[in-house]
């Protein structure tokens, strides 16, 4: 499936400015972001009312803001304490910060921040799905390269040291009966496309998807919904323990799959096994190209193919307290899209992953 916008795209320019994480502890998060992921520390900020402090570090192209806050009613404080560390802000730079708040606004988006200039930047904030918001930003003239609100310009980052080359999508679990206007939200209102559903039938349990993305293709939302008249799954249990709609996880890209996640291995960072079975049968319905089946099962990657090619994608054991935001990483070889076999593959990875993490 591809379907345009619902009305003209007036906002084809917007593009992924910074993705921010609200953290209980800042250092914590980001020693776990350097040490493990290979984050490059560009900056650090804090607030002049002594609300939030924050670290910019630098994933491949993807600009990543920590912040911890500091006060009892900042919004960060009141996030972590009702969820835990998680994904709150998903930055969108655009040149016309008005239009795009106004649009949102006129779509049904919440109001978390009106247009505000300073110095020549323009920023305004709406909130979508959950606690979950995008800061419209329009950094000062002449700006070049990575802004973010109160770090002003950032450095370049330099090259990966593990292979990640920045955000590819995020995964977000949606209330029941949402799916639908949320989707009709991006389309309408941000001139998203959607480019791709599927429904997924996993035993007695069942989701619905649907994948839209901007006109630059760097921001990528796969939206999924929980079947309630289906057994309660994975996406049920996220809803559950993050008290509603979130982003259960971030893909970053990489060029080698099976070298980032050896890499990534000896750095700390624990994936999710897959079943021997499931290797036993993956040449059957692919014909692998750019890896091996036996650096596949020795890697635990899963493999799947599109129309345009393959991809290769391995997920992280979550390392969160209530056992929601987790990573992922993503190799695509021509692949633009999610195919069945591997969202089928997710789904079931992650259901074996959360099933051995659970008391019995």
């Amino acid at each position: 499936m591809f379907e345009s916008p619902q009305t003209p795209s007036r906002f084809d320019e917007l593009t992924l400015n910074h993705v921010e994480l609200y953290v209980t502890d800042l250092a914590t998060a980001r020693t776990a972001f350097a040490d493990q992921y290979g984050g490059h520390h560009l900056a650090d900020h804090e607030s002049a009312d002594g609300a939030h402090r924050s670290t910019a570090l630098g994933i491949g192209r993807t600009v990543l803001v920590l912040t911890q806050g500091l006060s009892a009613d900042h919004p960060a404080s009141l996030f972590v304490r009702a969820r835990g560390d998680g994904v709150a802000d998903l930055a969108l730079r655009t040149d016309r910060v008005r239009e795009a708040h106004a649009s949102a606004l006129a779509h049904g988006a919440r109001d978390r921040g009106a247009p505000v200039e300073e110095n020549g930047a323009i920023r305004a904030t709406i909130q979508v799905f959950g606690d979950v918001r995008h800061t419209f930003v329009t950094p000062p003239p002449g700006t070049e390269g990575h802004w973010v609100p109160g770090f002003g310009s950032l450095p370049s980052s330099p090259g990966s040291t593990t292979g990640l080359t920045g955000a590819d999508h995020f995964a977000v679990c949606l209330d029941a009966g949402s799916l639908d206007e949320v989707v009709r939200f991006y389309r309408t209102a941000l001139g998203f496309e959607r480019t791709f559903s599927e429904r997924i039938v996993v035993g007695s349990q069942a989701m619905d998807s649907h994948v839209v993305q901007n006109t630059a293709r760097d921001v990528t939302l796969t939206l999924l919904e929980p079947d309630i008249t289906a057994a309660p799954g994975q996406i049920d249990r996220f809803l559950k323990d993050n008290d509603g709609s979130g982003i259960q996880h971030v893909a970053f890209a990489t060029e080698d799959i099976v070298r980032a996640t050896a890499v990534l291995r000896e750095r700390g960072v624990e994936f999710l096994s897959t079943p021997g079975a499931y290797y036993d049968r993956l040449t059957e319905r692919i014909t692998l190209e750019r890896h091996g089946l036996a650096e596949l099962r020795a890697a635990h990657v899963l493999a799947d193919e599109d129309h345009g090619g393959q991809l290769f994608q391995i997920f992280t054991r979550s390392t969160h307290p209530h056992n929601t935001l987790f990573y992922e990483v993503v190799e695509r070889c021509g692949a633009t899209t999610f195919g069945s076999g591997n969202i089928k593959a997710l789904y079931e990875a992650v259901e074996t992953g959360q099933s051995a993490d659970r008391p019995r």
